[in-house]
């Protein structure tokens, strides 16, 4: 069994940073980011980057701190709204934007993962997103052809790992992790607790080792609120 844990960010992505790679990011909001390999990524300066997320982060959180860090080139996303610094890059044309449907996008990757070069689907048919692609009718309905994604680096979240890089993930956190697990050439997972192998229950693991490459322990997760909404107390009479 090959012992997968590495002991910090920066050793866990060691050969694997390249000018112009594409790379897959896991979370969904606030939820489920790699916290600690976005900023070692930071701060090894690689750019030209193509990423595949939900969306790029928050203010000063998430992978926001590459854009900020003028290291993206383009994004694949599904939600971009409430990130002002996007919009800016984007309108500038300093930003390149590929728009997909959420669940479009979360397919698209799962597909990737699969070894499914094409896939046909109704979302999008008759707007923008149908777009230059390829449109074919089954059973009386529109479908347009979406590709796969891939990437050469895939940096994800997730609850538990073993040594063999078997992964639980908790709750929302378990997202677009998983999927992007299978997707790439090179799978690094973060996970906020390491456990003896043999720990996790076989029939409760998420995703197997076999699509994880590299494992570290994060640390300081903020689990921070998107948006925090609170009411009144009522009145105890």
């Amino acid at each position: 069994m090959v012992d997968k844990l590495f002991a910090s960010p920066d050793a866990a992505l060691a050969g694997l940073l390249f000018d112009g790679m594409t790379i897959m990011s896991g979370g969904f909001g606030l939820s489920g980011n790699p916290e600690n390999l976005i900023p070692a990524i930071k701060a090894n300066g690689v750019k030209d980057l193509t990423v595949i997320s939900n969306n790029c982060g928050a203010e000063g959180f998430g992978l926001w701190l590459l854009l900020a860090n003028g290291q993206i080139r383009k994004m694949i996303s599904s939600y971009v709204g409430e990130n002002k610094l996007f919009e800016a890059l984007y309108l500038q044309g300093k930003l390149e934007l590929e728009l997909n449907p959420q669940g479009t996008l979360a397919e698209r990757i799962r597909a990737g993962g699969a070894g499914i070069p094409a896939f046909y689907t109704a979302t999008g048919v008759g707007t923008v997103v149908a777009e230059g692609k390829p449109v074919e009718t089954f059973e009386g309905r529109d479908y347009i052809r979406e590709t796969w994604l891939r990437a050469d680096l895939a940096i994800i979240k997730a609850w538990k790992a073993d040594p063999a890089g078997n992964l639980l993930f908790r709750k929302t956190a378990r997202n677009f992790n998983p999927v992007m697990a299978t997707a790439a050439t090179h799978t690094i997972a973060e996970v906020e607790e390491i456990v003896p192998l043999g720990a996790l229950d076989p029939d409760h693991i998420h995703t197997p080792g076999i699509y994880v490459h590299r494992v570290i322990q994060g640390a300081h997760y903020k689990k921070l609120i998107e948006k925090r909404t609170t009411r009144p107390r009522p009145e105890i009479v």
